[in-house]
């Protein structure tokens, strides 16, 4: 039996995740949550039925909520929304695409998306509400703080730790057990061969 989800967010993030709910198939998507002026569009086959204000009695009708809001440089609207969800009563979701690899030695928090084409090993940790997405390899004893997103075909190598709320570019590559701390922007190609302070902005490889 599908579980009844709501999708918290309707913009280009949405498709992606919408993909990847579709292909577990262990959730049924009920509909999305969306701006005012999105009320009543469709999203994939999906139709907008509510703003995140109507949340607390969506709340009491669908047991489980996905946070489909993209991030880049700013994370603070996936956090209040990951945060309002939890509060009114929501399961937050963990989604796992059938194509990505999780070793069944890592783990996955709450609220998360696996990607397809991702693969995690073995004794990574991936926190909540973070996006890891599609071609991306989480390599063995790295960590992902909560409200992450590691973007598409990023190499993060084994035991590094990359802080919460985070956004590491496409393409990127971090060298085995480096540090990056919490809040960082490194851009699309990077490649980190140093420990990163939290809250810099990377755009040149260092």
């Amino acid at each position: 039996m599908k579980q009844d989800l709501i999708i918290v967010g309707a913009g280009g993030h949405a498709l992606s995740c919408i993909d990847v709910i579709e292909q577990q198939s262990k959730f049924s998507i009920a509909g999305l949550v969306g701006l005012e002026n999105e009320i009543g569009t469709i999203v994939n086959g999906y139709k907008v039925i509510a703003t995140d204000s109507e949340l607390p009695e969506l709340a009491k009708i669908y047991p489980s909520a996905l946070i489909s809001v993209g991030q880049i440089k700013n994370v603070d609207l996936r956090i209040t929304l990951f945060q309002k969800c939890a509060q009114v009563g929501f399961s937050m979701a963990t989604v796992i695409s059938p194509n990505a690899y999780v070793s069944p030695y890592a783990q996955i928090g709450e609220g998360s998306i696996i990607m397809h084409g991702v693969i995690i090993n073995s004794s990574a940790k991936i926190g909540k509400n973070c996006i890891i997405n599609s071609r991306s390899l989480i390599e063995h004893g790295s960590i992902v703080g909560d409200n992450t997103h590691i973007s598409t075909g990023v190499i993060v190598n084994g035991d590094v730790t990359i802080g919460a709320n985070c956004f590491i570019g496409s393409g990127s590559i971090v060298k085995e057990s480096i540090s990056i701390g919490s809040d960082c922007l490194i851009g699309m190609g990077q490649i980190i061969r140093k420990n990163i302070e939290k809250k810099m902005t990377i755009s040149e490889s260092i």
